[in-house]
């Protein structure tokens, strides 16, 4: 069991999914700067593309994805329009240049598009970027994951899909809107299973209104009985002050901190004991699962879609408020889906807000990845600064990171204290406890 230091854990702080974070996005970085990226690109670069589909057919309450409704067809189809016409228009500035080979399509819920409207933009992605031999992932509601759906990522060979799964408990469903008997995820998960899905993962969280470790493991139990090929356990944050929506949740039968890291705790080792390989500080896979090789192996990386074998450096992100990454670039489409709709139409890169990465964040990135996918990181150009090195102490005293020489590593008792570890190397962290999460 992991041991917990609540001062070690108070300060809130990133997930990590880029360095710098989304929170340091400004609108110096924008469409032109986005061309350059795309036009440095070389022609056997591998790259992977995301569509973000930013609609559900119900809003559940805790989410802090960015979507609307999908109550108009009229809205949907619109969207689509416009999506399809950026695919065209980033292609064009490719030039037949990076090597297409992995799609991933999330939001928002990608089943909230009808099965023909998916297989519209999927055939314009393949056909723009030459990427029939892609490999397909999809998030999917099972609440709206029909049977022509199913069929439908049979046939486009859809090989990976993540369900949002959250708990089996009916009460704590409730409590954050988002309700479906165990029977739709059971059903969902043999649809997927008959149609040569050979990777699921649940998303699951710890931290929910009227939960306890009970009620976790119970959860777990059945997670565990249906055996999908990954598991990412997120603990759950409560910032209604920026996600008006979860106003709806109840905040006086939240978890305390340490009850959070119990669960946390709980969850890791009941995982662990039923054969998952720990990834990173939250994410699971069974040991013949890609992602559980590429840890073994030290390949991990880190991006806007969590711990990833993936290793292609350039991420092109497609739709409203999607983000494309490039090695010394992240930029972010235009958020309005208005807006969005006007320039993907007209043929403009939609760009709208990023960051440049120079040297010292590509090599301070470089450090919180490492950190973070389980490997050594070379810190000996920061050992003389003052302020790290007193705020590795502590951990390095509990045995929660090692230092050997110049490479510093997060110990397995440490693994909840990775992102808190982190931060020490982030030049543009300020204390801004409004909006981050805490590490657990």
């Amino acid at each position: 069991m992991w041991s917990c230091h609540p001062d070690l854990l108070a300060r809130p702080v990133p997930r990590y999914t880029s360095y710098p974070t989304a929170a340091e996005f400004s609108a110096a970085v924008g469409s032109a700067q986005q061309e350059a990226a795309l036009a440095r690109i070389a022609p056997d670069e591998p790259v992977s593309l995301y569509a973000h589909i930013p609609f559900c057919e119900e809003i559940c309450w805790y989410c802090g994805c960015n979507t609307g409704r999908a109550n108009r067809a009229q809205r949907l189809t619109a969207y689509l329009d416009a999506l399809c016409a950026e695919v065209e228009t980033v292609a064009g500035r490719l030039g037949g240049r990076g090597q297409v080979g992995r799609i991933a399509f999330g939001g928002g819920s990608p089943n909230a598009l009808t099965p023909d409207q998916f297989m519209r933009l999927l055939g314009a992605m393949r056909r723009a970027f030459d990427a029939e031999g892609a490999d397909i992932s999809i998030e999917l509601d099972p609440r709206t994951t029909s049977a022509d759906w199913f069929a439908v990522l049979g046939r486009a060979g859809v090989t990976r899909a993540s369900l949002g799964v959250q708990t089996f408990d009916t009460a704590i469903q409730e409590a954050i809107g988002r309700v479906q008997p165990r029977e739709m995820i059971v059903e969902t998960v043999a649809a997927l299973r008959a149609q040569g899905v050979s990777s699921i993962n649940f998303d699951l969280m710890y931290g929910l209104p009227g939960q306890d470790r009970a009620l976790l493991s119970a959860t777990l139990d059945e997670t565990l009985a249906l055996a999908p090929e990954r598991i990412a356990l997120f603990g759950y944050a409560h910032v209604p002050h920026l996600l008006p929506r979860q106003r709806r949740i109840r905040a006086d039968n939240l978890p305390d901190q340490p009850e959070r890291f119990a669960m946390a705790a709980l969850g890791h080792d009941r995982l662990v004991a039923a054969g998952y390989v720990a990834v990173g500080f939250d994410h699971f896979a069974l040991p013949h699962d890609p992602l559980a090789l590429a840890s073994r192996e030290g390949r991990v990386r880190r991006n806007f879609q969590g711990f990833t074998d993936d290793q292609a450096r350039v991420l092109i992100g497609l739709g409203a408020t999607a983000i494309s990454e490039f090695p010394d670039l992240l930029v972010q489409n235009e958020k309005n889906s208005g807006r969005y709709r006007m320039g993907a139409l007209a043929g403009l890169l939609t760009g709208e807000r990023g960051v440049a990465r120079d040297r010292e964040d590509q090599r301070r990135a470089a450090i919180i990845a490492d950190l973070l996918c389980g490997r050594a990181a070379n810190v000996g150009a920061f050992l003389g600064d003052a302020t790290i090195g007193q705020g590795l102490a502590p951990f390095l005293e509990r045995g929660l990171a090692s230092l050997e020489g110049e490479q510093l590593r997060i110990t397995e008792e440490g693994r909840p204290y990775g992102r808190v570890i982190a931060v020490l190397f982030d030049r543009w962290r300020t204390q801004q406890p409004q909006r981050f999460s805490t590490a657990i």
